[in-house]
C-alpha cells in the first residue's frame, strides 16, 4: 500500500500533542516506582491504603473519561484539556503538601479527575486525515512509551533527593508545562467533528455488549490492573534484594528500553504478516508465566531482571497492539466511542489493581501480589482463547456532499455490497459515510460509481 506523507498541519499536531501527552504521562508514571516505598512513612499508611493511593487516579479517570470526552465535543477540545491539566496541577499540589496517606489519596484522585486522554486523542484525530491517522497514533504511542521509560528512572532519583513531596511538586510543574504546550504548540480543533472521533453516548451500550470488543476492554483492564498491582510489590522486592531505592531507575530503564526494541519484530509479525491473534495470545501467556516466576523463583537480581524483561516486552506490545485491535473491530462510525470505553476500562483496571494489590500485600505478603497478578493473567488468557482473529480493516470517511440521500439504511446496505467494504454507516445529517474496508480488496471503481449515482 502506498505511503501517505504527513502535511505541515499534521506534523504540528503530532509534535504538539505528542509532547503534551508525554509530559502528562511522565507526571503520572513517576509516582509508580516510588509510592510503595516512600508512602510507608506517611501518617495512617497501610499496604491497602498505599494501593488505593497508587490506583486512585485510575478510578477518577474511569469515572470522568466519557463525560470529559463528551464535553470536549460540545465545549471544545483545548478548553477541556486545559481544565484537565489544571485539575492535575491541583491534585499534585494537594499530594505534595500532604503528610498523611489520606491526603495523598485525595491528591491522586484529584489528579485523575482531569480525564483528558480521550479529548487528546480526539483532537489528534480532528487534525489528521484518516489515511495518516495510524502513523499519528503510532507517534503518540511512542511518546508515551518514552515517557514511561524516563519516568521509571526519574521517579526514584527525585524521590531519593527531594522525597515523595518532591515527586509530586515535579508533576505539578509538568502540568504547567503542559498548559504552555497546549496554548503555544497545539492547533485548535476544526469546527466540524465526526462521530469516528468523538464519543456518542447513544453508542456506549452497544460498545459494552459487543463480545469481541468486550474481550479487548477486559484485556486493557487486566493489563493495567496487573501493572499497578505489581508496583505495590516490585519496589519492595528490589529493596529486599539489596538494590537501594535510588538505583531502582537503573533497573527499570534498561529493562524498558530492551523491552521496547524486543517488541518491534512481534509487531511486524502481528500487523504485516497477519499473525495478530497468535502474537497476542503468546504475549499474554509469556507475561503470565513471568508473573508466576516473580512470585515463586525471583530470589536473585538477574532472575528478577530477566522476568521483568519478559513482562515489560509483553506490556509494551499490548500497549501498541490493543488500540490497533480496537480500531479494527469497532463498528463503522463508532471508533471514537469504542476508544472511550476502552480508555475507561484501562483506568478502572489501574484502580482495581492498586486496591487489590495493596490488600493482598497487607494480608499475604508481596510474593502473593505477583501470584495474584499471574492468576489474573491466566483468566485473561482464558478470556481471549476463543476470540476471533481481527480482520485487517481500516476506517475511512467518505463525503456524500452533492449526493441525494433519502434512505440512510438503504445506502448503508448498498455500500456493504461493494467488494472490500465490510461495514458502512451513512449519516444523512453529516453528509458522510463511515466505512470499514479491506484495503487489499476494496473495489475503488465501484465505490466511485456509487458516489456519482444519485438514488
Amino acid at each position: 500500500m502506498k505511503h501517505i506523507p504527513l502535511n505541515a498541519g499534521e506534523y504540528r499536531a503530532i509534535a504538539g500533542l505528542g509532547m503534551l501527552y508525554a509530559f502528562r504521562m511522565l507526571g503520572l508514571f513517576m509516582v509508580l516506582p516510588v509510592l510503595a516505598l516512600y508512602a510507608r512513612d506517611l501518617e495512617g499508611s497501610t499496604p491497602f491504603l498505599i494501593g488505593i493511593a497508587l490506583g486512585g487516579y485510575g478510578l477518577a479517570q474511569a469515572i470522568f473519561q466519557i463525560p470529559f470526552g463528551t464535553l470536549s465535543d460540545r465545549l471544545g477540545r483545548k478548553q477541556i484539556i486545559a481544565l484537565g491539566l489544571l485539575l492535575f496541577f491541583a491534585g499534585s499540589v494537594v499530594a505534595a503538601l500532604s503528610t498523611s496517606i489520606y491526603g495523598v489519596i485525595t491528591g491522586r484522585c484529584l489528579q485523575g479527575s482531569g480525564a483528558i486522554a480521550g479529548a487528546l486523542m480526539a483532537l489528534l484525530a480532528d487534525k489528521t486525515r484518516e489515511e495518516t491517522r495510524t502513523t499519528a497514533m503510532a507517534a503518540i504511542g511512542m511518546s508515551i512509551g518514552v515517557a514511561f521509560g524516563i519516568a521509571m528512572a526519574l521517579g526514584p532519583f527525585l524521590a531519593e533527593v527531594f522525597g515523595l513531596s518532591g515527586v509530586f511538586w515535579s508533576t505539578a510543574l509538568l502540568a504547567l508545562v503542559g498548559l504552555l504546550i497546549l496554548w503555544q504548540l497545539v492547533p485548535s480543533a476544526p469546527a466540524r467533528q465526526h462521530r469516528d472521533v468523538g464519543i456518542d453516548p447513544h453508542q456506549v451500550r452497544k460498545m459494552l455488549f459487543q463480545s469481541e470488543l468486550l474481550r479487548l476492554n477486559f484485556s486493557i483492564f487486566a493489563l493495567h490492573a496487573i501493572l499497578t498491582g505489581c508496583f505495590i510489590a516490585l519496589p519492595i522486592r528490589l529493596e529486599n534484594l539489596g538494590i537501594d531505592a535510588q538505583y531502582h531507575g537503573w533497573v527499570y530503564l534498561p529493562v524498558m528500553a530492551v523491552g521496547f526494541f524486543a517488541m518491534v519484530p512481534l509487531i511486524i509479525a502481528a500487523e504485516k504478516y497477519r499473525h495478530m491473534k497468535m502474537v497476542f495470545m503468546g504475549a499474554v501467556a509469556a507475561m503470565t508465566l513471568a508473573l508466576l516466576g516473580l512470585g515463586e523463583t525471583a530470589q536473585t537480581k538477574w532472575v528478577l531482571i530477566l522476568l521483568l524483561l519478559i513482562f515489560f516486552t509483553g506490556f509494551n506490545l499490548m500497549e501498541a497492539m490493543l488500540p490497533s485491535m480496537i480500531s479494527k473491530l469497532s463498528p463503522a462510525g463508532a471508533k471514537g466511542t469504542a476508544m472511550g470505553v476502552y480508555s475507561t476500562s484501562q483506568f478502572l483496571g489501574a484502580s482495581v489493581g492498586g486496591g487489590l494489590g495493596g490488600a493482598v500485600a497487607g494480608h499475604f505478603g508481596i510474593d502473593a501480589v505477583f501470584l495474584f497478578a499471574a492468576a489474573l493473567g491466566a483468566l485473561w488468557f482464558l478470556t481471549i482463547l476463543n476470540m476471533t482473529a481481527p480482520k485487517h480493516l481500516s476506517s475511512e470517511v467518505v463525503s456524500l456532499e452533492g449526493k441525494n440521500i433519502t434512505d440512510s439504511s438503504a445506502c448503508s446496505r448498498e455500500l456493504k455490497n461493494i467488494a472490500g467494504i465490510e461495514d458502512a454507516l451513512v449519516v444523512r445529517e453529516e453528509s458522510v459515510a463511515y466505512l470499514k474496508i479491506d484495503r487489499d480488496a476494496i473495489d475503488r471503481e465501484a465505490l466511485t460509481r456509487w458516489l456519482q449515482i444519485s438514488p
